[in-house]
Order: C-alpha cells, then structure tokens, then sequence
C-alpha cells in the first residue's frame, strides 16, 4: 500500500500547483479520496497517509464498508441517490454530492433529523444537457436550490456536475465554468451561501481548480485502475 501514499502525494502536489496558477490558497480545494469498489485496506492505507475525506457512489458497499474503516473519516456520497435509500444515506454519510430532486432533499432532511444528524448537501447539474448523466436540468435546479431554505436538517452548500468524458482536460473547462456561472448567479438570485463546487476528477482536477473547484473527486489517481469501473460514477 506505500503507492498509495504515494499516489497521494503526487495528487496533492497537483492541487497546489493548480491553486497557485489560479492564485488560489491552498486550502481553498478539498481532495475527495473516491475509494468505490476497493476495500477497506485501501482506505486505511491513504488515512494512514492522512487522507480524511472519503467517496462512495453505492449506499450498499458503503455500509458493508466503513465499519471496517477508522472511525475519524468523513464519508461523501457521489453516486445517484434514489429516494427509497435516503434513511441510509443519511445515517452512513457526511456528505450528499448527488441531490438531483426535491423529493430526495426532502426526505434526506426528514431522515437527517430521525437520525440525530445534520448533512451537507450539493445539488447535482447536468451542464452538458447528456442524457447518460445525473442531475437536474439548469432550468430546474434553482427552484431545488430554494428549498434548502426551509430545511432543518439539511444544509444545501452549492453544486456538483460531471462534464462530458473527453481525453483532453481542456475540453472540460466550459462546463467547470458554467457550473461555477450559474452557482454565482443562483447564490446571488436566491439570496444563499452556496460556497462549494464539486468537479473535477483524476484526468482534469488541474482545469477544474483553475476554474473555482472547493472539492475535487479522486479515486484512480490515488488507487489506481479499477478492475470493474461502476457505472454512472461522480468520478473517473
């Protein structure tokens, strides 16, 4: 496991060059570690190098999963969410990347406060318009948006998208700034805080700081090649 230690660093040492381009402070981007289908080896070696945030895009290998993992970690869900699993994404994790309805905001608020628990939430857009992707139309995301106002036990902090795959990092970046525009508009229209923007993954997390990323989502960078890559993932 000392690749992954490794791999880390490297990754790390890519996010300060990417935030010192953009004149961006270092602690300006979050690396969200995106450990779906390795174990919990894995995951204990890059805390052991002190990675602390973790990624998931299935309810069902999380909760086989993170009690085997220490308990100090912070778990983000990045994968769809459907709204029948709420109760368990709101017990298991931190963090909901993947907001992409009404409905599922408001049942994970209602589960939240059943559990005892208060999360964090980012509304999911597809900037690309794909009908392969998750997420809300941007015509429909800010009436989403509003809602967080009215909620007690979910703090909706802004947005995430997966831009169209394409081998050249560059071709990403009009969708890393769309997202960044619309947040910009939405924060301001709607009267909200919506500080965070995650985008970006292992092949384009330079484009995506550059253009305004808070959290960036790493899993092959930090693990390497997936043996069975899942399907419709919030990371590559």
């Amino acid at each position: 496991m000392d690749s992954i230690a490794e791999n880390l660093e490297a990754v790390r040492a890519r996010i300060a060059a990417a935030g010192a381009r953009a004149g961006r402070p270092v602690d300006a981007v979050r690396l969200l570690a995106v450990s779906k289908t390795y174990g919990p080896a894995a995951v204990r070696a890059a805390a052991a190098a002190g990675q602390r945030r973790f990624g998931e895009n299935r309810v069902q290998e999380a909760a086989a999963k993170i009690p085997e993992c220490p308990g100090r970690l912070e778990w983000h869900l990045i994968g769809h969410l459907q709204s029948n699993k709420a109760a368990a994404a709101a017990r298991l994790f931190d963090w909901v990347h993947s907001v992409d309805s009404a409905k599922l905001l408001e049942a994970l608020d209602r589960q939240a406060g059943e559990a005892g628990r208060t999360l964090q939430a980012l509304v999911q857009v597809n900037v690309s318009g794909e009908r392969s992707k998750s997420g809300l139309a941007p015509g429909e995301a800010a009436a989403v948006l509003a809602l967080g106002n009215r909620l007690r036990n979910v703090q909706v902090c802004g947005l995430m998208a997966i831009p169209p795959l394409a081998e050249d990092p560059e071709k990403a970046r009009p969708f890393f700034r769309k997202l960044r525009e619309l947040r910009d508009r939405w924060a301001a229209e709607l009267g909200l805080e919506l500080p965070e923007l995650s985008m970006g993954m292992t092949h384009d997390l330079d484009v995506a700081i550059e253009e305004g990323a808070t959290f960036v989502r790493v899993g092959t960078g930090i693990f390497g090649a997936r043996e069975h890559p899942a399907e419709g993932a919030g990371e590559a």
